[in-house]
């Protein structure tokens, strides 16, 4: 990674419009991907919880950002802790957070990606969280080959149908 200057911080409420501009950004892109999947949030939507999470101060959730020497924000990941399984369920409980990584198109490849996975490995370790996963869709191969440069493979199938549709 060649040193463009970049720093990964904790987000804070003033990054807000960034944050909400990476996300309409990358719901954009998705719903290229798959417009029966995807769509594109409510901006306001999106500002309430952006605001709401990086105002909580329990630390449940975070969101990080990679800021450009120019002090622009090109990129986020937002990691959210998830649920440990009921106490019926088969499935061992284990701290895990899904995590969302977004990157502007004009900061790819200059390691902005890599080092907001590595910030956020500190954060989740930081937290007791043992396992992070990234919900890719199969269309999406930049984010697919992104991530298994990081390290991370596939953990398997979701499978799912519509009640009543065969």
């Amino acid at each position: 990674m060649r040193d463009v200057g970049l720093t990964v911080r904790p987000a804070s409420v003033a990054d807000v419009p960034a944050l909400v501009e990476l996300r309409l950004a990358n719901a954009e892109a998705h719903l290229a991907l798959d417009p029966g999947i995807y769509r594109v949030p409510q901006r306001d939507a999106v500002v309430r919880h952006f605001t709401a999470m990086l105002a909580d101060e329990s630390g449940q959730d975070g969101v990080l950002v990679a800021e450009a020497r120019d002090g622009r924000v090109v990129g986020m990941i937002e990691l959210l802790r998830q649920p440990d399984p009921p106490a019926h369920q088969i499935l061992r409980p284990e701290p895990s957070a899904q995590v969302h990584t977004v990157v502007l198109p004009d900061a790819r490849g200059l390691g902005a990606g890599s080092a907001l996975l590595e910030a956020a490995e500190r954060w989740a370790t930081d937290r007791g969280i043992t396992y992070l996963s990234a919900g890719i869709h199969h269309r999406n191969v930049g984010a697919v080959r992104f991530y298994g440069r990081q390290g991370y493979t596939d953990a398997g199938f979701s499978l799912g149908r519509r009640p009543g549709v065969r």
